[in-house]
């Protein structure tokens, strides 16, 4: 199962991302990419990144013309990738880095989703911190995602955002499996909101998180969130992984 976590900035998609991998690791091999360029995920994973997809990009483009003939530049291209592929004793992560530089990256882009998507099949769970925004479909980083979760926090501009994800989708012909809503940071009084708001622009919030002191505390001091026990935010997402796997 793939599982892209999308939604305007500042809305928590990584701290949601972040519990997706804590929880998930434990039910399979997990593959988790960090497609944000302000790669906050290895952060909250408590991962120090040395290499990204950005850099082997900016290397080959450099490079290219010294590869040695008996090596094709896909083949620099596989071997790099996983070279950048940091591997743990419970899941793998894959950051890619700050977007492209000057000159035409088109085709080695291409080549890089066709490697990226070959090594996503090898894991059970893939879950993907996407860019905020709506540049990760147009540009058809998360075509094949099963699942699309729009991290919103309780405000009707979060559910406009999901509503343009979703439309944005249905006009390039991407077909998720299944796109929800997530609204996070709530109240009880924001929760019922939400669900209205949602339903005018036909999207299903599959689960509400609340507002929660120990991942403020863990953010504020720069401590890994995967490292969080319990918590109400940590319940909440488990709620959620029920739910997706149930489908």
């Amino acid at each position: 199962m793939i599982i892209a976590v999308s939604g305007k900035g500042g809305t928590g998609k990584t701290v949601v991302a972040s519990f997706l991998v804590k929880i998930l690791s434990k039910e399979g091999d997990l593959l988790a990419i960090d497609a944000d360029p302000d790669a906050n995920l290895a952060d909250t994973l408590g991962i120090e990144t040395k290499k990204t997809i950005g850099t082997v990009r900016e290397e080959l483009m450099r490079d290219r013309d010294k590869l040695p003939p008996t090596q094709s530049w896909r083949q620099k291209l596989e071997y790099d990738v996983m070279g950048a592929t940091i591997e743990t004793d419970t899941f793998d992560l894959l950051v890619m880095g700050r977007p492209e530089g000057q000159g035409c990256y088109c085709p080695l882009n291409h080549v890089l989703r066709e490697i990226i998507d070959t090594v996503a099949k090898n894991y059970d769970f893939v879950i993907i911190d996407a860019e905020a925004g709506l540049e990760h479909l147009s540009r058809r980083t998360t075509q094949d995602v099963d699942v699309m979760l729009v991290v919103t926090d309780p405000s009707k501009r979060g559910v406009t955002t999901a509503q343009r994800i979703k439309e944005l989708a249905e006009h390039l012909e991407i077909n998720f499996k299944g796109l929800y809503l997530i609204a996070n940071r709530t109240t009880k009084e924001s929760e019922k909101k939400m669900s209205d708001y949602a339903k005018e622009v036909g999207l299903e919030v599959i689960g509400t998180i609340p507002e929660d002191e120990k991942v403020r505390k863990f953010d504020f001091e720069g401590r890994p969130l995967i490292e969080i026990e319990d918590s109400k935010a940590l319940n909440a997402v488990e709620k959620i992984v029920k739910k997706l796997v149930k489908q």
